[in-house]
């Protein structure tokens, strides 16, 4: 079997990213990764598109066959690779474990692109103002609630795995410097980012990647 991630640095692909490390360093099978260049556009070309139409990272391409969206991704990584234990195997733990997932993907996420993006939902420079301040207030929230499940980490968010809503989490708090947000307001979740950040299949990912996890700049 031949797979194949394609990835941007700092985006949401890194959460696949990692899991992907975890399955090489779990049971030595190993991927092909696909720098993609958003600042040059490389994510709009026709082949890239032809993998994915919404043009959009990430995508993970299993034999020649591409397949999209962050929680199907990940629920293949896990079901293709047991052994990695990237989620849980009870049905009831596991559907905990993928609402909180997605929950991550729909709706902390969007709302960070409405910080960073609010050019792509308003014409007006009031409008878009506007959206910004709003989607921040929201995202201070979404990371209050990451803080918390960082509280009960054991030493993961998933229990004694670590998993891809760690992986999830760094970029989340990643983001926040982003939004004019400083990381420190979130104690458990900064510590926890930091251990997550330690373990070695993440700081495979961090290396390839080029990214650090702080992107706050104080207001003059």
């Amino acid at each position: 079997m031949t797979v194949e991630l394609y990835f941007a640095p700092g985006a949401c692909s890194f959460v696949p990213h990692v899991g992907l490390e975890i399955v090489k360093a779990a049971t030595g099978r190993d991927f092909t990764p696909k720098l993609v260049k958003l600042h040059k556009g490389e994510h709009q070309t026709p082949e890239y598109k032809a993998l994915n139409p919404d043009a959009q990272v990430p995508v993970v391409v299993v034999d020649g066959k591409p397949l999209t969206q962050i929680v199907a991704i990940c629920d293949w990584i896990d079901r293709a690779n047991p052994e990695a234990k990237l989620l849980p195997t009870d049905a009831w733990a596991r559907a905990q474990a993928l609402s909180k997932l997605a929950w991550m993907n729909n709706t902390a996420h969007p709302t960070f692109t409405h910080t960073f993006m609010p050019q792509k939902f308003a014409e007006s420079e009031a409008a878009r103002a506007e959206i910004k301040s709003t989607a921040v207030a929201g995202f201070r929230k979404h990371l209050k609630r990451v803080d918390e499940w960082a509280a009960g980490a054991k030493p993961w968010l998933l229990g004694d795995t670590l998993s891809f809503h760690d992986a999830y989490a760094f970029t989340l708090l990643r983001w926040a410097g982003y939004a004019g947000i400083d990381p420190s307001g979130y104690p458990k979740l900064l510590a926890h980012v930091e251990r997550v950040m330690a373990a070695p299949p993440v700081a495979a990912a961090i290396e390839r990647e080029r990214v650090k996890l702080d992107t706050y700049k104080a207001a003059a």
